[in-house]
């Protein structure tokens, strides 16, 4: 099993900045891909970055030169700074990771948070 808790959500205004943060725990052997999604009311679920295990990142259109993923592979950990944030950022961020364990190392996982809200408003 793996657990993810995200964390740094909250209430800002627009322009402001927030960092978020996941850290995955449990009997974990590796882990691949690291992401952000995120889900408004009435809206799915969409991606808005991923980092591999060797740092290549991937970023939604509506972030890209915005928000920037990061990961501390040591702490099994990864980031979400976002600056100049938009109302229409507002949403639940979810963290992902693709997981190997220990039990199975050959067979990959995907586990999620639970997520964090992030509200943009003045």
């Amino acid at each position: 099993q793996v657990q993810l808790v995200e964390s740094g959500g909250g209430l800002v205004q627009p322009g402001g900045s927030l960092r978020l943060s996941c850290a995955a725990s449990g009997s974990i052997f590796s882990i691949n891909r690291m992401g952000w999604y995120r889900q408004a009311p009435g809206k799915r679920r969409e991606l808005v970055a991923v980092i591999t295990s060797g740092g290549s990142t991937n970023y939604a259109d509506s972030v890209k030169g915005r928000f920037a993923i990061s990961r501390d592979n040591a702490k099994n950990t990864v980031y979400l700074q976002m600056n100049s944030l938009k109302p229409e950022d507002t949403a639940v961020y979810y963290c992902n990771a693709e997981t190997r364990l220990m039990v199975q190392p050959t067979r990959l996982y995907d586990s999620w948070g639970q997520g964090t809200q992030v509200t943009v408003s003045s």
